[in-house]
């Protein structure tokens, strides 16, 4: 007769706790990355319904912080970086500005989840970070708070900003959007003079 988990071996219990926790963070893992790819796509499909303004692109030319202070402007780089093969860098760079803003008693799970996605060695979407770096980064874990990633959410955003921002504002992308623009401005203006001419024509026919 079958008398319970109270007969099995205090080993096999560990055991068996230890497969049902990695079998729930690999879950919760899951999870956060599915989180991610649908709030990237949906920027990107929002992004998508309008052309940015002339204003917008020239202010993303004058610096990358106006690009990444910009909604439309991070989901237009993004799709950049998708086309590079190395979306994980902004999609890091957001994580890491969610998790400022995440419940305190959530700080040690989620730090995990970035860590294990981002930064870990052989991560899914592991990012560029030096050895020292990610050594820093694993030790805050031990006490996680809202400064853990700053080291390295810093180095991302420099890594972009030297170098996929440079090629960002000589892109095909780029000068598709300008090319977008001037047809939108031709657009606007011969409207206008047509409007004007239609003005006069009615002027005159009333005199």
């Amino acid at each position: 007769m079958c008398k319970g988990l109270a007969t099995l071996p205090a080993t096999c219990l560990k055991s068996a706790k230890d497969i049902k926790h990695k079998i729930s963070f690999l879950l919760d893992q899951k999870q956060t990355k599915e989180k991610t790819a649908n709030a990237a796509a949906a920027a990107a499909a929002a992004a998508a319904k309008r052309v940015p303004s002339a204003a917008e692109g020239e202010k993303w030319k004058e610096s990358f912080s106006n690009v990444m202070s910009s909604e439309l402007g991070r989901s237009v780089f993004t799709s950049f970086l998708r086309s590079e093969f190395s979306q994980e860098n902004m999609d890091f760079w957001v994580a890491c500005e969610g998790y400022k803003n995440t419940d305190p008693s959530k700080f040690t799970t989620r730090a995990k989840q970035i860590y294990q996605q981002f930064v870990k060695a052989d991560a899914p979407n592991e990012v560029n970070l030096d050895a020292a770096t990610r050594d820093l980064t694993k030790q805050k874990l031990e006490n996680a708070c809202p400064s853990c990633f700053v080291e390295a959410q810093k180095m991302i955003y420099t890594l972009m900003e030297k170098d996929s921002y440079r090629r960002f504002l000589n892109s095909q992308l780029m000068r598709d959007l300008c090319q977008t623009r001037k047809a939108a401005t031709e657009e606007k203006k011969e409207k206008k003079n047509c409007d004007s001419a239609e003005n006069r024509q009615a002027v005159a026919g009333g005199a």
